[in-house]
């Protein structure tokens, strides 16, 4: 119930994977149906760079005037640092104060006066900023650091690089948010090189407890986490894609016109095997390099064709090496039969 500082950055966390899962996902997806000249009805969804912006732009972030407020000389409490986001912040449609200048909030006796509230993509979260100047500013003092790289454990040494005596910096430690803004950064760019895959754990009640389904709890999950649109753009969408090259190498056995091999443009062939294969035209669409297919049960038809055929082919290929291994048997013993007949007849 009583959210602070730590909170407040693993939320932060949360919403830079969120953004990262709408890039990679809702976003790429209906892009590329645009790149690849995809006839496409563009599908709203809720787009939270907006909320990463309010928390971690250099100037005006909520973070970036933490830092502001521990950094400046003079008196530094929660309470500045409030004030300070209600000046800044007060117009911003995800962010609530009691004591900001929009009025909407003055009468609003769910937000206490020393709090604020954000309106994160998996609903609304209040902060309590007690608390949040000093742990932001709990830094690791040079001093330290210093005593902690002279100990003989090669591990300790290992995980106190800035107290090294070569690598001294007279600058001011970084703090607590800024570090985890650092790390998430890191992170996120590391994620943006991979390909990666997303599982969505639903709670099914509050306790955890086997055998409870709690229908409102869920859905409100599945709303908050971007199903909704997900599914959306899914359906809507094409359920497999490839480049035209390998999707012919790889279904190319199925038509007699492509196999064994095909001498014009991959896209022509792959044109003529879906005709020869008479899929529905509903079914898939070409795009500039690459074939849409919409439904997963015209894939599997395709596999299960595939399948067979090579099975097709094992045998064909089975019968004629049989044949050839025969006839090359009664060949050499024909020609034994006439060497012996050829010797017999001589001495007869």
């Amino acid at each position: 119930q009583d959210n602070s500082f730590e909170q407040f950055i693993i939320n932060y966390c949360n919403e830079k994977l969120q953004q990262i899962f709408i890039e990679l996902t809702l976003k790429e997806e209906q892009e590329e149906y645009i790149r690849e000249g995809i006839e496409w009805t563009h599908i709203e969804y809720f787009n939270n760079a907006i909320i990463c912006d309010l928390i971690e732009n250099n100037q005006t972030g909520i973070l970036a005037m933490l830092d502001e407020e521990c950094l400046r000389p003079g008196t530094v409490t929660d309470d500045t640092f409030l004030e300070k986001l209600n000046q800044v912040c007060a117009t911003h449609q995800h962010f609530e104060s009691r004591m900001s200048k929009c009025s909407r909030f003055l009468n609003d006796t769910s937000l206490p006066h020393s709090c604020f509230r954000i309106q994160h993509y998996a609903g609304k979260v209040m902060y309590q900023v007690e608390g949040f100047v000093d742990k932001n500013n709990d830094l690791l003092y040079r001093d330290l650091s210093q005593a902690m790289w002279k100990a003989n454990h090669s591990l300790i040494k290992a995980l106190f690089p800035e107290g090294n005596p070569a690598k001294i910096n007279l600058k001011r430690p970084p703090t607590a948010g800024s570090q985890f803004k650092a790390s998430v950064a890191t992170l996120m760019k590391n994620l943006q090189t991979k390909n990666p895959n997303y599982i969505r754990c639903i709670k099914p009640n509050e306790k955890k407890a086997a055998h409870i389904f709690n229908e409102a709890l869920v859905c409100h999950q599945i709303r908050y986490l971007g199903l909704l649109e997900n599914v959306r753009v899914r359906r809507a969408g094409y359920a497999f894609r490839q480049a035209y090259e390998p999707c012919l190498e790889r279904y190319k056995m199925l038509c007699k016109q492509t196999w064994p091999h095909w001498r014009g443009p991959a896209r022509a062939g792959v044109e003529v095997l879906f005709n020869e294969l008479r899929i529905p035209e509903e079914e898939f669409s070409f795009g500039r390099s690459k074939i849409f297919i919409r439904n997963p049960r015209t894939l599997f038809k395709l596999e299960d064709r595939r399948k067979q055929r090579l099975e097709d082919l094992a045998t064909l290929i089975e019968k004629i090496y049989r044949g050839w291994k025969c006839r090359t048997r009664f060949l050499l013993m024909k020609r034994c039969q006439i060497v012996i007949a050829s010797w017999y007849r001589r001495y007869a």
